[in-house]
């Protein structure tokens, strides 16, 4: 992949950072995943037409130091934002002021479908308009330099936000994002064609695939698409337990055509080369939910693309990864966003 800056980082800056992060964990206890911390505080915010949509905050950081700046961060298709906990928490940590939201239909805010499980969506714009609408009010409450996230379907969103001109972050982290589904012979034009085509001849908001037998249960397998950190995994599992408004299953026939649409328009050159914007995208070859050769696609011609890049010791949730690739993925964060988005004096 021309262009790409791989990081590979040594050994000792691993073992440095988590010295620094985790405060040698006998001063302080290792971090809880299945308990929102003190110091963030969970909400609501109002779309603009008024849909009710879930959010989560870290203030400035105390102590003298002035804030390092302030991360917006939206996660993945059927994801919530209990599961990136930890990666949140610190970027508090290392100084950042940090909000999560949910995406419209998605966590606890609410579905777009007929049943409590399907994730459906009428178009993609939905969600950009309201991203466009969280971040103007963010931005107004939140001291820069400002940062936008996301994983998977979020790095998808928040990337098409900004190429839509709605936004303009200082910076951008994108984790696995979905610019493209894995690859295959068959053209994306005609996968196109065959979802359209079945979004049009039935019920559009029927789920496209099965996942079990048993409504939003996910199957035995799924783990191994996702991390190899089976403690890490089991956390979601957790959270899906007490918070069953949670759960996801399947995309419909509607949300996949019209993200084989987004992805098509995304996935443009020209499209790309107007997102004149530090971005930084953090992908593994080893992911079987989104395609490799789409990061590499957009690497190259974003004007200001960076690549972290991962192999077989990563599956699709980098930042859930076990702790000798998920520090990787964060101390490359790190030294991005300082090149990328330096504190403001």
């Amino acid at each position: 992949m021309p262009r790409a800056t791989v990081y590979r980082l040594p050994k000792s800056n691993q073992r440095e950072r988590r010295a620094i992060i985790h405060q040698d964990q006998t001063a302080a206890a290792p971090f809880n995943r299945r308990a929102i911390p003190d110091a963030a505080s969970e909400s609501r915010w109002q779309a603009a037409d008024g849909h009710a949509i879930r959010r989560i905050d870290w203030a400035v950081p105390g102590g003298d130091a002035p804030p390092r700046g302030s991360i917006l961060f939206l996660p993945g298709r059927g994801d919530h934002y209990e599961k990136y906990l930890e990666t949140l928490d610190e970027w508090h940590r290392d100084g950042w002021r940090v909000t999560a939201s949910d995406w419209r239909g998605q966590g606890e805010s609410g579905r777009l479908g007929k049943d409590a499980v399907t994730g459906h969506i009428s178009d993609f714009a939905i969600w950009t308009r309201d991203l466009a609408h969280l971040w103007a009010q963010w931005i107004a409450e939140t001291p820069g330099p400002h940062v936008l996230a996301g994983h998977s379907m979020g790095g998808h969103l928040v990337l098409r936000t900004v190429a839509e001109g709605r936004i303009k972050p200082d910076a951008m982290v994108l984790s696995a994002p979905m610019l493209g589904f894995p690859d295959s012979i068959v053209p994306q034009g005609v996968t196109h064609a065959a979802a359209r085509l079945m979004a049009a001849v039935g019920d559009p908001a029927r789920p496209a695939w099965k996942w079990s037998e048993k409504p939003g249960e996910p199957p035995a397998a799924r783990i191994a698409l996702l991390t190899h950190d089976e403690k890490r995994y089991a956390d979601e599992l957790w959270w899906r337990e007490q918070r069953p408004d949670l759960v996801m299953g399947p995309g419909s026939w509607g949300w996949v055509e019209r993200a084989l649409a987004s992805i098509r328009w995304l996935g443009r050159p020209d499209i790309l080369a107007k997102i004149d914007i530090p971005v930084l995208i953090v992908a593994t070859s080893n992911d079987r939910l989104v395609s490799w050769k789409a990061v590499g696609h957009a690497v190259r011609h974003l004007p200001k693309g960076e690549l972290a890049a991962f192999g077989d010791e990563a599956h699709h949730e980098i930042l859930r990864e076990c702790d000798a690739v998920r520090d990787r993925a964060m101390m490359a964060i790190a030294r991005f966003l300082d090149r990328a988005a330096p504190a403001e004096s």
